[in-house]
């Protein structure tokens, strides 16, 4: 039987300090001829004072929130691009008082699902978390989508922008689909459609990867398959080999 997800689910796992991820279900995404089983991940930031900085977040399971309480009180819910928002509403009604930033065309795609007080996130500074945390809008044809550096941590949060499918955890067809895609570990990358939206920000996109290898990343945490622990950098420029030349 086939492992898909990364268990144990819905529970907080230690990254560092002041970094957990919180591994969630598996979502279907795609055509209906090519339609791929995506595990999920949120990262949580613990900032200071016990705020937390909520990245793409997964369900909020009772468990999970009980968990939460013992680590600080959640401040900022992060919606960081327009597949990336289908929790967020459930997260802001367990914390009204959060603030909610979400990329854009959420608004659009989530129509009235999205009917609660929240902020754009569409420039590079100018937020709460700046300091601590740094913002990078990424534009795209089809998407922006926005990505976070902790710089303490020198820890790099993605969520589409890299995807790295482990082949053991997939059937045959979806094994094609990912080597197709260029998702398949242990050389995930941009998914080939997702470059293709980019073809007319071809020069922003590479700035923006630039930047985030001047970073000197430790670690690259994404949202979908097995992120990154070590060597934050190297598979940056792994990754992006095909834009950087």
């Amino acid at each position: 039987m086939l492992t898909r997800t990364y268990r144990p689910l819905n529970t907080l796992k230690l990254v560092c300090k002041d970094i957990w991820v919180v591994d969630g279900p598996l979502i279907e995404f795609g055509t209906f001829l090519a339609r791929l089983h995506f595990p999920t991940r949120m990262t949580i930031i613990h900032v200071g004072g016990g705020d937390l900085f909520i990245y793409s977040p997964t369900p909020l399971e009772p468990s999970l929130r009980a968990e939460i309480a013992a680590i600080g009180d959640p401040k900022w819910i992060i919606g960081p691009n327009k597949i990336h928002y289908w929790w967020v509403p459930q997260w802001q009604e367990a914390y009204p008082t959060a603030g909610v930033y979400l990329a854009s065309g959420i608004e659009e795609r989530a129509g009235d699902r999205i009917d609660f007080d929240h902020l754009p996130l569409v420039k590079r500074s100018g937020y709460p978390w700046d300091g601590a945390i740094e913002t990078l809008p990424i534009t795209g044809g089809f998407m922006t989508e926005v990505e976070f550096f902790h710089s303490s941590s020198r820890t790099l949060l993605l969520t589409d922008l890299i995807e790295n499918f482990e082949p053991e955890r997939l059937n045959r067809w979806e094994r094609v689909l990912t080597r197709l895609g260029a998702v398949a570990a242990p050389d995930g990358q941009m998914p080939r459609d997702m470059r293709l939206t980019f073809k007319n920000q071809r020069a922003e996109l590479k700035a923006a990867v630039e930047q985030m290898i001047s970073w000197d990343p430790e670690r690259v945490i994404i949202a979908h398959g097995l992120w990154f622990e070590t060597d934050g950098t190297a598979e940056l420029k792994r990754a992006f080999r095909w834009l950087l030349g």
